[in-house]
């Protein structure tokens, strides 16, 4: 059975900050995440003007057959876990669709999302039709909550205990959702298929609960970097990118790292 998710991620920052702050934290992630052959490769990071609209589109491949939980690397073969990530980043709509060569058809993760300024309180802010409303779970993570993550905690990256020396957020702790000024929400619209009999009632539910860690990990990371990110312009951003592209490169085949947990 296919999968519907919507998670509602609120973050202590304007609409327009979260656009620098989200790619610097991906960024950030994709250099931790890499090294022994595995992690990101950039193929593409290009500008985009068509009948989707204007924006920024990226191609990259994920190698993880060792960073997806061990369940699944149980059951499924090594080029299986090659993934293929496109994304279009039109914000404030993105949209991002992560295959499997190997798999073909029978693998798909389809992320839809829309960035407000809200507290996560909109009923339909991706407009998605009634039949996947129908279907639809809406999740709340609170990146002031590290139970889901034990074994990936890190004290540097703990909201509850972070303060932003330049813009005087922070500690998230207690209701924060509910009263902090800026504030703004991040409506992640997550549907996973993997047709693959008799595994698909076991893996998916897998591939939701890692998807939902990784966001966690990613945003919590994210508020605890707001003394970095915060000054930067959007060119400064791309130039970055550009620099994380190469040593991306350069780091995937030189050393190992220590991979986030989520197992």
């Amino acid at each position: 059975m296919v999968q519907v998710k919507e998670y509602r991620i609120r973050n202590n920052c304007t609409l327009d900050e979260y656009k620098i702050a989200q790619l610097y934290a991906v960024a950030q992630m994709s250099l931790n995440e890499t090294g022994s052959g595995e992690g990101v490769e950039v193929i593409k990071n290009e500008p985009y003007d068509n009948e989707k609209g204007k924006g920024q589109y990226t191609f990259k491949i994920y190698h993880c057959a060792n960073r997806v939980p061990a369940a699944i690397r149980a059951i499924m073969p090594k080029d299986a876990l090659i993934l293929h990530e496109e994304a279009w980043n039109g914000y404030p709509h993105c949209k991002t669709i992560t295959t499997s060569p190997w798999m073909k058809e029978s693998f798909k993760i389809i992320t839809e999302t829309m960035h407000r300024s809200d507290r996560g309180d909109a009923e339909n802010a991706l407009n998605a039709p009634q039949d996947v409303l129908n279907q639809r779970e809406i999740v709340y993570l609170d990146v002031s909550h590290d139970d889901e993550i034990k074994s990936a905690y890190k004290k540097e990256e703990d909201p509850k205990l972070y303060k932003s020396t330049k813009t005087g957020r922070g500690p998230l702790t207690g209701d924060w959702a509910l009263t902090c000024d800026p504030v703004m929400t991040c409506y992640k619209l997550v549907t996973v298929e993997f047709k693959w009999w008799p595994f698909q009632s076991v893996v998916e539910p897998i591939i939701v609960s890692w998807m939902r860690k990784a966001m966690l990990v990613l945003h919590r990371q994210l508020f605890c970097d707001t003394d970095e990110w915060c000054d930067m312009t959007i060119e400064q951003l791309r130039a970055l990118e550009d620099e994380t592209q190469k040593k991306l490169l350069d780091k995937r085949h030189q050393e190992s790292t220590t991979q986030t947990n989520f197992d």
